[in-house]
């Protein structure tokens, strides 16, 4: 099984840029992130004629918003990350296929620091790892990915210093990334590219692609019964250096 996420940055955008690639690498199951529509909006159609039969859009007008586009049947888990029946915000979806369970997420951003939106960042990753243990103490079998919106170390961002006061480099979110993965999860890229350099997201501003001024912040966890079935994770650099691309790209893992 084949399993990719992508933050595509609004998928009307995108959506013939994302179908492309799925003509291209055939994942069974793709997580897309940042959609910015609601959900009836969502253009289900554009996957169906892909050959994903399978669509589950979780959608708000504008902002957030996730999906999952399979070419397998799914049960659907959760549409919303547990813990807070008040937060409508569209960042999470977890479905089950072949007692799987494969987590889409879109972590908050979290800037700028000193507001209510770093303290809900934090708030909602605590969520995100109580679910997380959860199915840990169940031993269910689980796929985590999606946009973080966390650089876990200094060797995932091109200047450690110019990311120094950005939410998504503070001690508080890395330390809630090495939570999760405390839980005995594994992070599937550096299962697989322990050393090397490796970034998801380049900015629009400032040559951010040319240059390589790139950060990791698209992750993939394995609980530990998917980690022993993992055979292969990467990312492809490549639909970022076509035209009107995402600032994203997309993360992949193959699994037996």
């Amino acid at each position: 099984m084949k399993l990719a996420t992508w933050n595509v940055n609004s998928v009307k955008i995108r959506a013939a840029a994302v179908a492309d690639w799925l003509g291209e690498h055939a994942p069974d199951v793709l997580a897309l992130q940042e959609i910015k529509c609601e959900t009836a909006a969502f253009v289900t159609d554009t996957f169906h004629a892909a050959g994903y039969a399978h669509v589950l859009p979780i959608g708000q007008k504008s902002y957030n918003g996730v999906a999952m586009i399979s070419r397998r049947p799914f049960e659907i888990v959760q549409t919303a990350l547990p813990g807070d029946a008040t937060d409508v915000q569209a960042r999470y979806a977890e479905i089950k296929i072949n007692n799987l369970h494969v987590i889409n997420i879109y972590a908050p951003n979290g800037n700028p620091l000193g507001t209510e939106k770093f303290t809900y960042k934090l708030a909602w990753l605590a969520r995100l790892e109580s679910r997380l243990r959860e199915l840990m103490k169940t031993n269910t079998s689980f796929v985590v990915m999606g946009d973080f919106n966390i650089i876990p170390e200094d060797r995932d961002c091109y200047d450690p210093i110019a990311w120094r006061g950005d939410a998504l480099f503070q001690p508080e979110s890395r330390a809630a990334f090495r939570r999760m993965i405390n839980l005995g999860l594994t992070d599937a890229i550096r299962m697989f590219h322990p050393q090397d350099e490796i970034y998801t997201f380049w900015d629009y501003q400032a040559g951010g692609w040319t240059r390589n001024y790139g950060i990791r912040i698209d992750h993939i966890l394995l609980s530990p019964t998917a980690a022993d079935r993992c055979t292969g994770a990467s990312v492809d650099k490549s639909p970022r250096g076509r035209d009107q691309p995402s600032d994203h790209v997309p993360v992949w893992v193959e699994l037996r």
